[in-house]
């Protein structure tokens, strides 16, 4: 039986795996063979991570955390769970390959997927101009011009923020009205940075090969299409976090994300869960790389307690 088992190979579920494999509690991670490496693998450069002046790719980051914690001697299998149950006061994993693990402690750090909207070139353009988080990445368009698509919150505070940067924001949204509420919709609309396109949604992405050039519109009550100059596209139609294969064993919050409490307990002991499957606010690397921390120490904490009381 495993001492600990960490689901999820993004930031969050790195340094959980550096400081439980420092703490010698032998960890064993499961990468996840779809998104390993979490939303960073999706990044090019990443300029807001202590430690890296000059900046740092976002899959050199995760390649480093993952070279880190292999030397303290963390374990690793590149696969997908597949089920996931409690009993008799351990953990049941079973795996793609078809093998079930047993484990006394359990971190997940499954993250959250972006919503995106299917097309091919947005696929072909991510990273290059296409993006879904302003915070890391709104300082390489400086003096651009840059689209938002989206109606509620997320978009707002999109939006405000990227005007720090950019010359003008237009944000593009299926409807004549926005979704979000009053006071961010008045604090948007009262910036003379942001512009609205009603009723209207992106079809292609467009560019000359190498970075985003602008989007094409479609106007829903017409059907009219139309070209649209643009730096750079920003995604804000929200997250879902990874987490359908936990719903019958632990609590999750009417949006899907792990409901835990300040130390990253979830309302099953010996559960614990860190970075974006956790938090639908922030979602840095660095804030689920503190969470993977605390995860990591408290179930540190949490075996040594089980251990005392068999004594």
């Amino acid at each position: 039986m495993e001492n600990l088992v960490i689901i999820g190979m993004g930031c969050a579920g790195l340094t959980a795996a550096i400081y439980a494999a420092r703490g010698n509690l032998d960890p064993f991670i499961i990468t996840g063979s779809e998104e390993e490496g979490g939303q960073l693998m999706l990044t090019t450069m990443v300029e807001n991570f202590p430690g890296f002046p000059d900046g740092v790719l976002g899959p050199d980051l995760i390649a480093l955390m993952k070279k880190q914690a292999e030397r303290f001697g963390a374990r690793f299998l590149s696969e997908r769970v597949t089920a996931f149950a409690h009993k008799n006061d351990a953990f049941e994993i079973k795996t793609g390959d078809g093998q079930t693990l047993q484990a006394k402690t359990v971190i997940i750090s499954t993250g959250a997927s972006a919503k995106w909207l299917g097309i091919e070139s947005e696929t072909r353009y991510r990273g290059r101009g296409v993006t879904s988080c302003a915070t890391c990445d709104g300082y390489f368009f400086r003096d651009k011009e840059v689209i938002v698509i989206g109606g509620g919150d997320s978009a707002c505070e999109e939006s405000l923020f990227l005007t720090k940067f950019a010359s003008k924001v237009t944000i593009i949204h299926r409807r004549d009205q926005l979704r979000a509420s009053k006071i961010m919709q008045d604090r948007v609309f009262s910036n003379p940075k942001i512009k609205m396109a009603w009723n209207s949604e992106v079809v292609e992405v467009l560019g000359d090969g190498k970075k985003v050039t602008g989007v094409k519109l479609r106007n829903i009550a017409t059907g009219k299409t139309t070209d649209f100059s643009c730096d750079g596209v920003f995604l804000a139609i929200g997250h879902e976090p990874n987490t359908a294969i936990f719903k019958s064993v632990i609590d999750l919050d009417e949006k899907g994300f792990v409901k835990t409490d300040r130390r990253m307990r979830t309302n099953v002991p010996g559960i614990f869960a860190c970075g974006d499957v956790q938090d639908h606010i922030y979602k840095q690397a660095i804030t689920a790389s503190g969470t993977g921390c605390q995860a990591a120490m408290e179930a540190e904490k949490y075996l040594e307690e089980i251990k005392a009381m068999k004594k």
